[in-house]
């Protein structure tokens, strides 16, 4: 029984070996082929289905159809004015020939050490030909955009207008000629000269990232503070400003309120010291003259007591003095 068993293990390996050594092999969707044969390319198969091929001699290499990413390593690189920046950048790329890529490369490792080789080396050559400027920024948008208010966090204090013309921080920026956007084609056009010849089609190259080196990275910080301190400068003044004007105003209107009531109180204090001097012209004692038989009598009348009525007196006239009634 065990002798059988055996025999059955030993024959299905046989025919499993026969049947993988055999005169067909199958290509998925989305791969691609060639057949060397002693080391010879002999086909190229591109379709995807059943094929026939030399059964113990032919090799059949299979490589992917479909479109690929490189992802490449951080850099540090100089620009135009030997600043230092750290640049990532990623591709898309696929096998566009595989007999060449079979007789450049032959794997798919291989590919990627290749891309990563002529990738690297454009953008080192494209980034050391410009400025800084060029490889951060993608337009010159920055030198006309206003500031903007929300993002300074001043509410309804100030309009875009107002801030325009207390904040000149555009004048601070040079103008790009290329931008982050034409050198990535740049470098995708330089790159693509040379893969041709290995049987590769590149796609697009894109920088990833963009980072300042550690020595940059104070004096980007110091500029962008230094702005921020402007615009914050600019606002004290325009608050100082606004402050004096508000003081110059309550200080008006205080002297003004003061003048109305000093010119109310000296009308009141007139007023009353023209009372006392009509009262006492009324109610001062008054000297009368009279004639009684022939006979001029002086007689004092006698002021009237404050009283609101009217000061009314009768005088009795005798042949010897002239009297207020009740008196002598």
């Amino acid at each position: 029984m065990k002798k059988l068993v055996t025999t059955l293990i030993i024959i299905v390996v046989v025919v499993v070996g026969i049947l993988a050594a055999g005169p067909f092999f199958v290509i998925d969707e989305g791969e691609q082929a060639v057949v060397v044969q002693m080391g010879r390319i002999v086909n190229v198969v591109t379709d995807a289905g059943l094929h026939l091929k030399t059964p113990f001699i032919d090799q059949v290499v299979v490589y992917p159809k479909r479109i690929m990413a490189w992802d490449g390593e951080q850099k540090s690189m100089p620009t135009l004015e030997k600043q230092y920046i750290w640049v990532d950048v990623t591709a898309r790329w696929r096998i566009s020939d595989p007999k060449k890529f079979y007789e450049s490369i032959s794997t798919i490792e291989g590919a990627y050490s290749k891309l990563a080789e002529v990738i690297d080396s454009e953008v080192r050559t494209v980034v050391a030909g410009n400025f800084l400027r060029e490889s951060v920024r993608n337009s010159n948008e920055i030198m006309e955009k206003p500031v903007d208010v929300a993002s300074l966090g001043v509410g309804d204090a100030l309009d875009e207008e107002q801030i325009s013309s207390i904040v000149q921080t555009s004048s601070e920026y040079e103008p790009i000629d290329k931008g982050r956007r034409q050198l990535a084609e740049e470098i995708l056009s330089r790159s693509r000269r040379m893969m041709p010849e290995y049987g590769i089609e590149l796609i697009d190259v894109v920088t990833r990232q963009i980072r300042y080196s550690d020595e940059l990275t104070p004096s980007v910080y110091d500029r962008m503070i230094k702005e921020r301190n402007q615009i914050a400068q600019a606002f004290r003044s325009e608050g100082e400003g606004r402050k004096a004007e508000w003081m110059g105003r309550m200080e008006n209107e205080r002297r003004s309120i003061m003048s109305a009531a000093y010119e109310r109180s000296e009308t009141i204090r007139g007023t009353a010291d023209q009372k006392p001097q009509r009262y006492m012209q009324t109610h001062t004692a008054r000297t009368m003259i009279f004639s009684v038989s022939g006979v001029q009598w002086k007689a004092t009348k006698p002021p009237c007591p404050v009283s609101t009525k009217p000061c009314q007196q009768t005088w009795i006239i005798s042949d010897t003095c002239i009297h207020p009634k009740g008196g002598k």
